[in-house]
């Protein structure tokens, strides 16, 4: 006896139900986008940029209960990461982690020391040049938090002003850009796509 077809439009439920599903799993457990509406990482990240992060790397969030699974690893000193903003953790934040539970921070002028060492960091931006006055800390991490600083020191609200980021707010590591717009001359910006978030 021929076995009947299903009827087209169950077949194609089907497949968009399976494909959701497999989309939502992957966003749970492995990669989620981002995009950058901000200046606080220049020139690291641009206003525009598109990125993916990876969840599994810092254990990621069960939905609907308040666990995670086991992570690959702890977050370190210079991690760039995407984070529940501690004021409301319905946005999005991406900084750069400086220090972790236990360190002890102090940005002198234009220089960060972390532990009383200075630290190199090619990547950090002051729009406002040199300013003695530009002074904080000396501040610990307390245990299980991070604390996260903008790449564009002078233009980013982050944990000098809201305090340390409670690791359960960690959401995955930046990886790459897949995508850049430049709004002001409205086109891509090629050559950033592709590159691996340092």
């Amino acid at each position: 006896m021929a076995k009947r077809k299903k009827p087209i439009l169950r077949e194609y439920s089907e497949i968009i139900v399976l494909a959701v599903a497999l989309a939502l799993f992957v966003r749970t457990f492995f990669v989620q986008a981002f995009r950058i509406p901000s200046e606080s990482m220049e020139d690291t990240l641009l206003v525009g940029d598109f990125l993916f992060a990876n969840k599994l790397v810092y254990g990621p969030k069960l939905p609907f209960v308040d666990l995670r699974l086991p992570a690959i690893r702890d977050p370190k000193p210079g991690d760039i990461i995407i984070f529940k903003y501690p004021n409301d953790p319905k946005i999005d934040y991406i900084k750069r982690c400086v220090a972790v539970e236990g360190q002890t921070v102090e940005l002198v002028d234009n220089k960060l020391y972390v532990d009383g060492v200075m630290q190199d960091e090619e990547f950090s931006k002051y729009v406002f040049g040199s300013r003695p006055d530009r002074r904080f800390g000396p501040f610990k991490v307390p245990e299980d938090h991070v604390f996260m600083m903008g790449d564009n020191r002078d233009n980013s609200a982050d944990s000098r002003a809201w305090g340390p980021v409670d690791k359960k707010l960690i959401s995955g590591k930046a990886m790459f850009i897949y995508f850049s717009w430049n709004s002001g001359e409205h086109s891509v910006r090629f050559s950033r796509i592709g590159d691996v978030i340092r």
